[in-house]
């Protein structure tokens, strides 16, 4: 006759791990973190976005038009004649982003003559305004940049507060925040920048 046990049984069987299972579970694991991991580092380097504020950038960009940022591009290069670039000016933290265009990088001169910009002596050909440069501002005399400035300026010059006006003056690369890349906002008007 079998004996009947009343109570808790130390003697019953451990049940066996399933070492195929858990190895899956774990795969599956990592994965998702890694994706999670990349999609962060993504988002924080290629897609800040950010407001236009006012028309300094018009025709390209309207105030109130959504940007978004590549933070990760100047870490590894330097702002190229052309780019358009998001800065605090002087490093204020509670100002506002500006977005503007650079028209001189590191190492160069830069002088405003009768509304032409004239960059190492030469009128830039790689700058084309929707408006006049009616005032030179600091401009007027001749402005050597050191290696980790940058000249900027809108595209819509009469509406523009740029490099020209001492209170922004030239762009240390310390206060870049990124390079403006695609247009988010409006839809309609969506699309790479220039």
């Amino acid at each position: 006759m079998a004996r009947r046990s009343k109570g808790l049984n130390f003697r019953k069987k451990k049940r066996k791990l399933n070492i195929p299972l858990l190895r899956e579970i774990a795969i599956w694991i990592l994965e998702i973190a890694i994706t999670v991991a990349i999609a962060g580092v993504c988002v924080y380097f290629v897609g800040v976005r950010t407001t236009v504020v006012g028309q300094s950038m018009s025709d390209q960009l309207q105030d109130g038009d959504q940007v978004l940022i590549n933070r990760f591009i100047y870490k590894v290069s330097k702002p190229k004649i052309g780019d358009v670039i998001v800065f605090l000016p002087n490093g204020n933290e509670k100002s506002h982003y500006y977005i503007k265009r650079v028209i001189a990088a590191g190492g160069d001169t830069v002088q405003i003559i009768d509304g032409v910009i004239y960059v190492n002596g030469k009128p830039s050909e790689n700058v084309h305004f929707s408006g006049t440069i009616s005032d030179p501002g600091v401009a007027a005399e001749k402005i050597t940049l050191e290696a980790d400035e940058c000249f900027v300026m809108g595209d819509n010059p009469g509406g523009s507060e740029d490099s020209r006006f001492a209170n922004i003056g030239n762009v240390k690369s310390d206060y870049i925040i990124g390079k403006v890349w695609f247009k988010l906002l409006p839809f309609s008007d969506a699309g790479f920048i220039e």
